[in-house]
C-alpha cells in the first residue's frame, strides 16, 4: 500500500506545531552503534528552521556527533494531540553571540557558571525530513470524526481536522 501521506517543503507549519512542546527526545548513535537518547532542551528555532539546543562540551552527545550526524529528535504534546519525528544532521560548536542571544536564566540549572561558561556548546540540527501529526483535542472534534466515519463507512481521512504531513528539505 503506497504512504498518500502529504509532502511539503514547508518547515512553517512543522515549526508552529512544535513551538511549545520544549523538551524533545534527542536519539544518536553511540559508541556500539546502538540508539542513545535523552530529553533536550529546544532554544528557539533559527530563521531557517534550524533547531538549536544547549550541550556540555564534555557530553556523549557531543562525542557521538562528531562520529555520526544523523539524528531524531520526537516531540510529544500528548494533552493537545501533536507528535512529531524530526531526522536532521547535527553539529557541534562554539558562538558566544548565539548564546548570549538565547540564554535564559532556566538554562543555570545545567550551567551553573552562567552563559560564559566555557563549556557551553550548540547543537545544531539542521532538518533533512520530518513528520507530524495533529488532532484535535476536543472531545466534540473527536465524536464528530468518529460520527463521520461510522456515517460514510470510510476509514477518517487527514483533512482540516486531523493533519498528518511529511516535510522533506531536500
Amino acid at each position: 500500500m503506497a504512504d498518500q501521506t502529504p509532502v511539503t517543503h514547508d518547515l512553517s507549519k512543522l515549526l508552529d506545531k512544535i513551538k511549545d512542546v520544549r523538551i524533545a527526545m534527542l536519539t544518536t548513535f553511540d559508541e556500539q552503534n546502538e540508539l542513545h537518547s535523552r530529553p533536550m532542551f529546544t532554544q528557539k528555532p533559527e530563521a531557517d528552521g534550524n533547531l538549536l539546543f544547549f550541550t556540555d562540551a564534555d557530553s556523549a552527545k557531543v562525542y557521538e556527533v562528531k562520529q555520526d550526524q544523523h539524528v531524531n529528535l520526537s516531540y510529544a504534546h500528548p494533552g493537545n494531540n501533536v507528535y512529531a519525528s524530526v531526522t536532521g544532521h547535527a553539529s557541534v560548536y562554539r558562538d558566544q553571540a548565539k548564546i548570549d542571544e538565547l540564554w535564559s536564566e532556566d538554562m543555570r540549572a545545567w550551567f551553573p557558571k552562567g552563559k560564559e561558561d566555557p563549556s557551553i556548546r550548540i547543537l545544531k540540527v539542521e532538518i533533512q525530513k520530518a513528520e507530524y501529526w495533529d488532532s484535535p483535542s476536543s472531545l466534540l472534534s473527536r465524536a464528530y470524526g468518529y460520527v463521520r466515519a461510522v456515517a460514510t463507512g470510510e476509514r477518517s481521512k487527514d483533512d482540516d481536522v486531523n493533519q498528518h504531513a511529511q516535510v522533506k528539505t531536500k
